[in-house]
């Protein structure tokens, strides 16, 4: 066959355009996988017009790609930022990191968005001195203990959460600590991240409904 410059330019534009659908086709399952980042270096938002409310008032600011607090700026009563939509089933990520002196937490299914705290969610604790150490770090405070407590300062880690119907799972760092059955909140709510004192950085927040 005798190749003119026409012919290798429609098979070079054929080629092209079967490479782009191609391409098209791998960036559209990569973006279907159910996961949507509320919280990242690119996504810090402005907490009351964003994806977030804030509940109490602590410094936190965009530093070093991470969303990171180590002040209460009002009294003593510990700060939220409360995702604005509502979840009943999901999976949550969350990379965190946090000093031997932080007491934070991953809030879920909040009844109140403006009122946070263990009566009213459940609470995925990060409190590696928690004077009960059986609701400490990897538990969910009130509804399933953890022995032995895991430690999480100093370091980065990532909670992985799924919440599906009355059952709880909660993965630290690859490792699970909590499987249990609760039907204390079961309908949906908010999910909260909070700040009571220490250092506390979050970088990543995504969330998938199931």
């Amino acid at each position: 066959m005798r190749y003119t410059s026409r012919t290798f330019a429609g098979t070079l534009v054929t080629t092209l355009v079967a490479t782009l659908a191609t391409g098209v086709l791998i960036g559209a399952a990569a973006e279907s996988d159910g996961w949507v980042t509320l919280l990242d270096s690119s996504n810090k938002g402005d907490w009351n017009k964003g994806d977030w409310n804030e509940v109490g008032k602590a410094n936190w600011e965009m530093k070093d790609g991470a969303v990171t607090a180590d002040k209460l700026l009002e009294g003593k009563d510990p700060a939220y930022l409360v995702a604005k939509t509502a979840y009943k089933d999901f999976q949550i990520r969350a990379e965190f990191w946090v000093d031997e002196e932080a007491n934070s937490g991953v809030f879920l299914r909040c009844e109140d968005p403006h009122k946070i705290g263990a009566k009213t969610c459940y609470e995925v604790n990060i409190y590696d001195k928690r004077p009960d150490p059986s609701y400490g770090t990897g538990a969910i405070v009130n509804v399933a203990k953890v022995n032995p407590m895991p430690k999480a300062a100093g370091k980065w880690n990532t909670y992985e959460i799924t919440a599906q119907g009355p059952h709880l799972i909660v993965v630290l760092n690859g490792e699970k600590t909590v499987d249990v059955q609760d039907s204390t909140h079961l309908n949906a709510g908010p999910f909260a991240l909070q700040y009571a004192s220490g250092i506390v950085k979050f970088r990543k927040v995504q969330i998938k409904p199931l």
